[in-house]
């Protein structure tokens, strides 16, 4: 027997727990729901990423009790990352508010007030204002709690850092583009920098599946462990696809490495991408691999399918363009359907979808086709189509694959399933992977 086999773990063995970090959104229009956080997010994807752990994200609004809360939370933690509430205006609360949190005195910053009205000043030209209007506010925003460090200017909102007893505070403006400039700034900052001196960053797995339940790989991975020993695995439903991902410390290899297996072993046939990248980007990269060029003809989504196609950079290079034809005429004078099939099958069905893939393959001069028609509701069903029945159809030079699906839900759900749907049929005809699923 190998002399350490039954040796007691000791505190040395155990990995460090990796810093914990929480994030504290503010704004009553987030509270309200006018306004999504894209702030929370992408803070966590970031923090994680360098090997902190996101322990919760906070949303809060403006009302001075309720942001001192909530930043009290930031106290225990090694990291608090703060946005939003950096303006000129009386609800701007979170410098004044967390300068009480921490028993320290506002302090004006000479330096800082000259860059903020040397913008404001700017502002107040254009405006044809006068610059007094805006001078309150300058000296606002250039007062910081005492023994912060100034991260700069995104607007005239300024970022900063400051060390309390045990944690560190990070507060940057609300508006998302203005954020990520200055946490660029806030990475490169020497208070931040040794804070992430002490964590980890862990690896990532991530595994998509598309055509099974989400309560399918849930078992499959459970069967196969689950997380723990340095393993942190998560399934969630995105975009009618089931994501798993993996978060590896240090000591988690083997086992990831296990589960990984077991997955691809257990679901390998719903199994279609091991990085993250989206269907559309999967899409894209199968066309260009094999030469080919593509186009949409869209009737129930109206054009979302390209728009996914789109979204991603260098799209250009395969995707041709898009007929969106919702009414019978256009789908017979744009995409060339017959008169005869409409009339014998109506615009739901597999026949007119066939005809709208073969006539934007002719009309766009591209090599792969792919089309939908449904009834998206809430209205126009029948109990031969229901509301939420969509056909689909991929056309390429190496043959064609049709698929349908009726799911009864909301127009909006329908349509981005009926989406989702068409981008996972083009894969399937690209990678000939017949596995049946939509």
């Amino acid at each position: 027997m190998p002399p350490n086999e039954n040796r007691t773990p000791t505190t040395s063995d155990v990995p460090p727990s990796p810093p914990r970090a929480v994030v504290v959104v503010t704004g009553s229009e987030l509270v309200r729901g006018d306004r999504r956080d894209l702030n929370g997010p992408f803070l966590a994807r970031e923090l994680l990423s360098r090997g902190l752990d996101p322990a919760r994200i906070v949303i809060v609004g403006d009302a001075p009790e309720e942001l001192e809360a909530a930043l009290r939370l930031g106290i225990d933690a090694d990291l608090c990352v703060v946005s939003g509430g950096l303006g000129p205006t009386h609800d701007d609360r979170t410098v004044e508010t967390l300068a009480r949190v921490l028993g320290r005195d506002l302090v004006a910053d000479p330096t800082l007030e000259g860059e903020i009205e040397s913008v404001s000043r700017g502002h107040a030209e254009r405006l044809g204002r006068p610059y007094a209007d805006f001078a309150p506010g300058v000296r606002k925003q250039a007062s910081l709690p005492e023994g912060a460090h100034s991260l700069g200017l995104a607007g005239t909102a300024p970022g900063f850092a400051i060390q309390s007893s045990g944690a560190t505070f990070v507060v940057l403006p609300g508006p998302p583009s203005e954020l990520r400039r200055l946490w660029a700034k806030a990475l490169a900052s020497d208070v931040l920098r040794r804070l992430l001196a002490r964590a980890h960053q862990p690896a990532r797995r991530a595994l998509r599946f598309y055509g099974v339940s989400e309560s399918a790989v849930a078992r499959a991975l459970e069967e196969a462990g689950g997380d723990g020993d340095g393993v942190e695995a998560t399934v969630c439903a995105r975009e009618f696809e089931i994501h798993v991902d993996l978060v590896v410390r240090e000591a988690g290899g083997p086992r990831a490495d296990s589960i990984v297996a077991a997955l691809r072993k257990r679901l390998g046939e719903f199994l279609f991408s091991e990085d993250e990248r989206t269907i559309a980007e999967i899409v894209l990269e199968l066309c260009r691999e094999r030469g080919l060029t593509l186009a949409t003809a869209e009737s129930c989504t109206g054009g979302l399918v390209a728009a996914r196609l789109t979204t991603v950079p260098g799209s250009s290079d395969v995707f041709r363009g898009c007929v969106v034809a919702y009414a019978d005429d256009v789908k017979t004078r744009e995409l060339g359907v017959p008169t005869d099939v409409l009339a014998a099958h109506g615009a739901v069905s597999a026949e007119t979808a066939a005809a709208m893939a073969a006539g934007v393959r002719e009309r766009l001069d591209t090599d792969v086709g792919v089309s939908d028609t449904g009834l998206a509701g809430p209205g126009g069903g029948t109990p031969e189509k229901p509301v939420g029945l969509v056909y689909l159809h991929a056309a390429g030079p190496g043959g064609e694959l049709a698929s349908d699906f009726s799911m009864p839900a909301g127009r909006e759900t329908v349509r981005a399933r009926a989406a989702v749907a068409a981008l996972h049929l083009v894969r399937r005809l690209l990678s000939q992977s017949h596995d049946g699923s939509v």
